[in-house]
């Protein structure tokens, strides 16, 4: 037990180290010349600049904002995409006729339909949300298709064959199958997500971690910018982790299969 506990934890250290390193070459660089400070600050004023936002408050107001944005927009790309896939995954007849438009409009760039969304929508809530949406949505409708239709055949014949219904081999075997492809989907979908919420807050917001690097910026509060694009950093990296510990507990039926367990 005691052996275990430290194989893990030099596992973790191990896996840490890049990390490690890069942020201390990040703080040493700037500090011995080798790097303008001004335009790339010391990791500890950049720090210091979230530690000071952080008491006034100011860091959770646009964390909280920039967050709700994010998952408004990502939960309605993984219901929607999701069902879709499932939907279009299962039923050829559906696939031929949806296909066509659906891969002309995934070619379009969701940046590209942006000034689309705050004609539509404004410059409020619903077309950050909807710009995000759709660039979440892609990743995950295509990994789900993908999933369905790679579900093993003899799992649905020996289903069918004890008399299950389309309605529980969709619940009890296709879908489950296909949850490792639809996992990946949402992991590519919350790395657009993060991005699209950047580009989204550039835009006709006066709060977010987005307009947070866009003002600090304009006004040449260098620290402050890195600051907002490191916490950016952090939520896509707690984002990922999230999304990995919900699928090894939603398939943990992989490892099970895997030889020599």
């Amino acid at each position: 037990m005691f052996h275990d506990v430290i194989w893990k934890t030099l596992f973790t250290l191990q896996r840490l180290l890049a990390i490690f390193l890069f942020l201390a070459l990040w703080e040493a660089l700037p500090r011995f010349g080798f790097v303008d400070p001004f335009f790339l600050p010391p990791l500890s004023h950049v720090i210091q600049a979230i530690i000071k936002m952080a008491q006034t408050g100011e860091l959770f107001q646009h964390l909280a904002i920039s967050l709700r944005r994010t998952l408004t927009g990502f939960t309605l790309g993984l219901l929607v995409s999701v069902s879709l896939g499932l939907l279009i995954g299962w039923f050829s007849r559906v696939e031929r006729f949806a296909d066509p438009l659906l891969q002309a409009f995934r070619q379009t760039s969701a940046l590209a339909l942006f000034p689309v969304f705050i004609l539509f929508f404004g410059i409020g809530e619903m077309s950050k949300a909807a710009i995000i949406f759709w660039g979440v949505q892609w990743p995950i409708l295509l990994n789900t298709i993908s999933g369905v239709k790679n579900v093993d055949p003899l799992l649905i014949k020996s289903a069918r064959s004890m008399g299950a219904s389309q309605l529980v081999i969709s619940r009890k075997v296709v879908l489950p199958a296909a949850l490792p492809s639809i996992f990946t989907g949402a992991r590519l979908g919350a790395t657009s997500a993060i991005l699209l919420l950047i580009a989204a807050e550039m835009v006709g917001a006066k709060a977010g971690l987005g307009f947070l690097i866009f003002d600090a910026q304009q006004k040449f509060q260098i620290p402050r910018m890195y600051a907002a694009i490191l916490l950016m950093s952090v939520i896509g990296y707690f984002a990922n982790y999230t999304l990995v510990r919900l699928e090894k507990k939603y398939t943990a039926w992989k490892e099970e299969l895997r030889p020599g367990n």
